[in-house]
């Protein structure tokens, strides 16, 4: 018996949950994390060169290269490991190495990413990321002094994480080398995967957090078109009930606008959608920190909810509104083709009445000229029957005059009765 035959995409889709494992991470240890996007307006992503640049950094260190068409890559770059990912939009460098420096978050460290190469990035830095990971101090609160000194207080978010295995800090603010700053206390007997878990998680609530606000940078942009669409729109729709301006120009402008307003929805499909998937992506990863409150500081839910969420909520805000545009213009260019629809058949109403009475026009003179066809007809007939009668006008005591006149009405009589034969045999 032969084996039963596999799907096509059986071991690719089953080896797709596998496919980013977490990296492995101690404390003391620092992480570096980048993420690099292709320009908005680009036509489609060019992944390929995304690997070659990946490839070029590899190829200083002499590391292995992922197998073509890979999406995720492990490997060891001098002292430090890496580990890339290419996403849908934009693709993420994490090096990370054990130990950290004297100095908090020192950009020399980022250093590990050429300069050279960084300037050749196909693309535009989404951001970059410095984690400090150090080990939990016996006493805790060695702890709030130290994020004072690091962070901003008034943007600080602070939580216990993972049932409290490790705390982990950060104020989502760009610091003086461009980078965002992210530190982690990890307990003793927390694990390297567990610890590179809670490391990861933080780098992609970063990363989708940037990714997501691109969407208000969408609706920002768009929200000056569309004040002015919804400006002429409104005095279109107002306009509509006056009798000044034709119903042909008014449906001519409100095809512009919605042509317009289709266009814009079109442009921004994507970036909507991606937003939303992005935003639910941030949230689930806060969920899975399941965190704790930790020396009374607003965790990182609370942050998102006070700073995040009102950016979401403006963009599916400006999203809604650009739809409920683009149904007003759809209501209003039916009501103008009903308007425009009703005069077409009052106009055609008037052409067939005016046809009519060209018709009964055309038939009364048809019948005058029917009547003067009759007399033309019946006095060629009597002159032409005179001429044969006359010979016999002698034996019968007629004149000429005589016989002429007594044809006449005969004649007339015969010539009426088959000219209205004929034109009853046509109608």
């Amino acid at each position: 018996m032969s084996p039963i035959v596999d799907h096509p995409l059986r071991f690719t889709l089953a080896n797709e949950l596998h496919a980013r494992p977490f990296p492995a991470m101690t404390a003391p240890s620092h992480v570096l994390y980048l993420a690099v996007k292709q320009p908005e307006n680009a036509v489609g992503r060019d992944r390929a060169a995304d690997r070659a640049h990946l490839l070029a950094l590899l190829d200083r260190f002499g590391a292995a290269h992922p197998p073509p068409g890979a999406t995720h890559h492990s490997t060891e770059i001098g002292r430090h490991g890496l580990k890339w990912e290419s996403h849908t939009e934009f693709v993420t460098y994490t090096a990370f190495t054990r130990g950290v420096a004297e100095r908090p978050f020192d950009p020399a460290k980022f250093e590990v990413y050429p300069a050279d190469w960084l300037a050749r990035a196909p693309g535009t830095r989404v951001t970059s990321v410095l984690v400090r990971i150090e080990p939990m101090p016996e006493d805790e609160a060695r702890i709030v002094p130290l994020l004072g000194d690091w962070f901003v207080p008034e943007s600080l978010a602070c939580a216990r994480v993972a049932e409290g295995a490790a705390i982990v800090a950060g104020d989502f603010r760009i610091d003086s080398a461009g980078h965002m700053r992210f530190a982690v206390f990890a307990r003793a007997d927390a694990g390297p995967r567990r610890l590179g878990r809670i490391v990861q998680s933080l780098c992609e609530i970063e990363t989708y957090k940037s990714m997501s606000m691109l969407g208000l940078a969408r609706v920002r942009r768009l929200g000056p078109r569309m004040g002015e669409l919804d400006g002429e729109l409104t005095a279109l729709v107002g306009a509509m009930t006056e009798e000044r301006r034709s119903a042909e120009t008014m449906l001519s402008e409100l095809l512009r606008i919605s042509s317009e307003l289709e266009r814009l929805l079109v442009e921004s499909s994507f970036r909507f959608g991606a937003t939303a998937a992005y935003e639910a992506i941030v949230h689930d990863r806060i969920a899975g920190l399941r965190e704790g409150r930790f020396a009374g500081l607003q965790t990182f839910a609370e942050f998102m909810n006070r700073r995040f969420d009102p950016a979401m909520r403006t963009v599916k805000s400006g999203e809604a509104r650009l739809h409920r545009m683009a149904e007003r213009a759809m209501r209003a260019s039916d009501l103008l083709r009903t308007r425009v629809d009703v005069e077409r058949s009052a106009q055609n109403q008037k052409l067939l009445a005016s046809m009519d009475r060209r018709a009964d026009l055309q038939l009364r003179l048809q019948r005058t000229v029917e009547g003067f066809s009759i007399v033309a007809i019946s006095y060629y007939a009597v002159s032409l029957l005179s001429y044969l009668a006359y010979p016999a006008a002698g034996p019968l005591g007629l004149s000429k005059e005589m016989l002429t006149a007594l044809l006449a009405p005969v004649v007339l009589a015969g010539v009426w009765l088959a000219i209205r034969r004929i034109r009853r045999g046509l109608e």
